[in-house]
């Protein structure tokens, strides 16, 4: 998460400059990371709109407190972090529950066969992450999705690396759980 394709500043470089009032700085930093930003954000919130709402808030904290990134990680670390406190006050603020109509209208996870054994929608992944509390879900995304490493995770939730394996161990039990038993995501 360094330079930009093309060759562009590195990430280091456009964090001093935006801290110091640099908005075009700041936005190719932003448009670099937006990506990622919102899949962390996607995959926490479960929800378009909250991802949407998360990401928006990562931006504005991340505007406000340039200031305070100390080098110690990558700068897409730290902005991992913004993202991921964002998308779980999100979560918490919205506690969304599926509505009987969208869940009579969901269709059930329903794993095939492939070559290698069964084979899960991303449309079932969302909705069994959906399912988790965030705290796991912030876990698994940050280790699935982001691939970062336990201590990585540590830092950056601010928690323990045995907590970080605890709740990534308790996260991936329940997915498995929820995406291999149609009647625990049915009544999850």
């Amino acid at each position: 998460m360094g330079a930009g394709v093309g060759g562009g500043r590195p990430d280091t470089e456009l964090v001093v400059l935006a801290a110091g009032g640099d908005q075009a700085a700041f936005a190719e930093l932003m448009t670099r990371h937006r990506p990622r930003l919102y899949a962390v954000c996607r995959r926490i919130t479960a929800h378009d709109q909250d991802a949407q709402e998360a990401l928006q808030e990562t931006m504005i904290l991340a505007w406000k407190r340039l200031g305070e990134f100390d080098g110690r990680s990558a700068v897409g670390t730290w902005l991992y972090r913004v993202a991921t406190n964002a998308a779980i006050d999100e979560v918490r603020r919205r506690k969304r529950t599926p509505e009987p109509t969208e869940s009579e209208a969901m269709p059930e996870p329903t794993p095939s066969r492939g070559a290698d054994g069964p084979v899960v929608s991303r449309m079932d992944v969302d909705r069994a992450l959906a399912q988790l509390p965030p705290q796991y879900r912030a876990v698994v995304v940050l280790r699935e999705l982001c691939d970062l490493s336990y201590s990585e995770i540590a830092e950056l939730r601010d928690i323990p690396i045995d907590t970080v394996k605890s709740q990534l161990s308790r996260g991936r039990r329940a997915l498995v759980e929820l995406l291999t038993d149609p009647s625990v995501a049915r009544t999850a």
